[in-house]
């Protein structure tokens, strides 16, 4: 069987704190199935009263607890717990006297002062103190005086360390909600060595969140210099510490993995925590999978997005009204089809539509109803065994149309955005970046048809020019920039990409596609979409098949190249270095090891100042680089691991996610890996997951103005 996801994990600890922290009578896969119901939402088993009713609950949390909260758990999901209302903390509150409050809020000084005004003024009537990490010492001691000043202890109830300060967008994505800022912070000279430091404890406990959560130790491995090191020499101190310094540790709890106490290394995860600076394209570029296009088109947050449909199909004249949609878990349809090339989405609503529509007409024909809504009606020719069973299935059909709806929507709101920017052109120019010459790109950038959107072209280029093994002089550089500036992009962020070129050349590894790319030709362009309009039973009138074929109309229908990235062939050379191409073993030979339960392999704290200014040691994980930590011994360094933790500090891209994903699945089947044996998995994760228009405009600008 395989282990939980790292979300199932998180699930099951908020559930727990949902339910007053007592454990739960049925564990969490059980509530959260993805395939359960189609998305349904099933019956949960909030603890009981001594009148054995339900404990009815307000929940309060900080906007980073919002956070967490709201990437696995929906509104109808804390009601099932109990919640009747949540609120934020910082938010005016009325008082409900007779309520319990659960607070799931970050240590923080100013919460502890709002939640001590809380107290004080009996908002509530007993408070389950719950925080995100664990609450440093002085700042318990400050509040115990707190409350012993203000004589409130009598309402506090419980007060729990949580490590939950992550969150989980994926089954096995997360981010530490650290904002879009921090590959700024880390490369920039303006920044105090206070406040590197300072973003760096915050990592630090972010990924130690991540590991207790799932249960088991890793192996440490990182390139010398650079933030990397920093925060995987104190990730390795603050386990040590913890394994030493507590008797009853996290990692020695009941229902974990039995080969957390005494494993062999090979049987707990490898955590890879590299800087951000070595492949900056996986930020910029132009992907062709659903998740990824969603994220750079719609810009999905928190698994939400927002799109503007029209108010009427048949009428486009009533207007345009914008709505949000949940991508979750319960989604089947998002579930299957995330990670997959664009193309095959569109087939696959053409699929699930069909489906829906046999199965809608069994079941009205078997009841003697004309339609659904007709099983609803008084009917004397229906069956009462038949109408039973209809009305039985309903809900379940209901949400299913729901869902294929809402993809409906989305991908005619993709549809439109690749049209209109010319994103299957910029995609299958990136695949094949390497070919472009300079004459081809000065062409490409100076050519006004291709797409409406600067910003673009200034991603194609940068990639083109990190990429390219060609020289590009002063004067090269020089027509390039005043033909992105023609076109209307902004190139303040070339100062800095200038700078970093060299030190990113040395550790990005390109490769060459495993299979050949897949082309369709003729009328078979997005052939899954052009009979949607047919099959959509009474929801999208006839105007939405005239509006695909229009947007259908040019647009490229092929599947991309199975090419894996330069983190994916790094993960490969540390889980699987049998296997790896004999390059990416040499860029990984260095790479330090840390071993939080052996007494060896441990490193020494680095200085905040080594944190940034790689280039002055030649890039993260070059060669004879003067960082202290513990060199990898042949047989370490030649070890396999069935599942990584894969951290990017400094931004991270679905893009990147998602290759790693493919790669994982690949392998698995190629290695022979059954059902029942150890599949690879990968856990991805970074300080913020950051589409390429935030990274481009909010932080390489930013460098770059700097460095002008």
């Amino acid at each position: 069987m395989q282990s939980q996801s790292l979300r199932d994990r998180q699930v099951a600890s908020l559930e727990k704190i949902l339910n007053l922290n007592q454990a739960s009578p049925e564990p969490s896969t059980v509530h959260h199935d993805p395939s359960a119901a189609n998305g349904l939402i099933p019956k949960a088993t909030p603890i009981l009263n001594s009148d054995g009713d339900p404990i009815w609950k307000v929940l309060v949390f900080d906007n980073l607890g919002r956070d967490v909260i709201s990437s696995v758990l929906r509104v109808n999901d804390l009601r099932g717990w109990g919640v009747t209302i949540h609120l934020n903390l910082n938010s005016p509150r009325h008082p409900i006297p007779d309520v319990p409050v659960l607070y799931l809020v970050q240590p923080t000084a100013a919460n502890l002062t709002l939640i001590n005004q809380d107290l004080s003024k009996s908002l509530y009537s007993e408070a389950y103190i719950n925080f995100l990490s664990s609450i440093p010492r002085p700042l318990m001691e400050d509040f115990a005086a707190q409350i012993a000043e203000a004589g409130t202890a009598e309402s506090i109830s419980q007060v729990y360390d949580q490590y939950l300060n992550f969150v989980v967008a994926e089954p096995d994505l997360f981010s530490l909600g650290l904002g879009k800022e921090t590959y700024w912070a880390l490369n920039s000279a303006n920044v105090k060595d206070e406040e590197i430091d300072t973003l760096v404890e915050k990592i630090v406990s972010g990924l130690f969140s991540v590991v207790v959560t799932m249960g088991v130790i890793p192996i440490i491995r990182c390139p010398r210099g650079g933030a990397a090191e920093m925060i995987a020499a104190k990730l390795d101190r603050k386990l040590r510490d913890h394994i030493l310094n507590s008797k009853d540790n996290l990692f020695s709890t009941q229902g974990q993995r039995s080969s957390i106490t005494g494993g062999t290394p090979s049987s707990r995860p490898v955590l890879v925590i590299v800087d951000r600076n070595v492949d900056l394209i996986p930020m910029l570029s132009h992907s062709w999978t659903y998740q990824s296009l969603v994220h750079d088109v719609l810009k999905m947050h928190l698994n939400r997005i927002t799109i503007e449909t029209p108010i009427d199909e048949d009428n486009p004249a009533k207007g345009r009204t914008k709505r949000a949609y949940d991508l979750t878990s319960k989604d089947f349809f998002w579930s299957r089809n995330a990670g997959v090339p664009f193309p095959q989405v569109a087939e696959d609503i053409d699929t699930e539509l069909t489906k829906y529509k046999d199965d809608a007409n069994e079941i009205t024909q078997k009841a003697g109803a004309s339609s659904l809504e007709d099983l609803q009606t008084d009917n004397p020719n229906t069956s009462a065994q038949h109408l039973k069973a209809a009305i039985t299935l309903l809900p379940e059909l209901r949400e299913r149309k729901a869902v294929l709806d809402m993809h409906m929507n989305i991908a005619t709101a993709l549809l439109k955005g690749i049209k209109d920017r010319q994103l299957d052109n910029f995609f299958q120019i990136e695949e094949n970046i390497t070919k472009q010459t300079k004459g081809m790109m000065n062409e490409l950038l100076n050519d006004d048809a291709k797409g409406n959107q600067p910003l673009d072209k200034l991603r194609l280029f940068i990639i083109w020019f990190l990429s390219t093994e060609q020289e590009v002089s002063r004067s090269d550089m020089e027509r390039f920039e005043e033909a992105l500036v023609k076109a209307g992009a902004d190139t303040t962020a070339l100062a800095y990409i200038k700078k970093v070129r060299e030190v990113t050349r040395m550790t990005m590894m390109t490769s060459a596609p495993t299979q050949p790319a897949q082309q369709s030709t003729g009328g078979e362009l997005f052939r899954g979409f052009s009979s949607i309009s047919n099959r959509l039973t009474g929801q999208l009138p006839g105007a939405l098949g005239t509006n695909f074929e229009n947007l259908i109309s040019g647009v490229k229908n092929f599947l991309p190249v199975n090419k894996d990235i330069t983190i994916t062939k790094i993960v490969e050379s540390l889980m699987d270095p049998a296997s790896a191409s004999s390059s990416a073993i040499a860029k990984t030979e260095d790479y330090l090891y840390f071993d939080p339960r052996s007494a060896n392999a441990r490193g020494t704290m680095p200085a905040p100042s080594q944190a940034r200014h790689q280039q002055a040691s030649g890039g993260p994980g070059a060669l004879g680089s003067l960082g202290p930590g513990t060199q990898a011994s042949f047989g370490q360094r030649r070890q396999g691991f069935s599942e990584a933790i894969v951290f990017t500090v400094g931004g991270g891209s679905m893009d990147e996610y998602g290759n790693l994903q493919d790669w994982a699945k690949r392998t698995s089947v190629a290695s022979g890996a059954t059902a029942g044996a150890s599949k690879r998995r990968v856990v991805y994760g970074s300080t913020e997951i950051v589409n390429a228009e935030d990274f481009v405009v909010g932080e390489l600008a930013r460098l770059g103005q700097e460095d002008r």
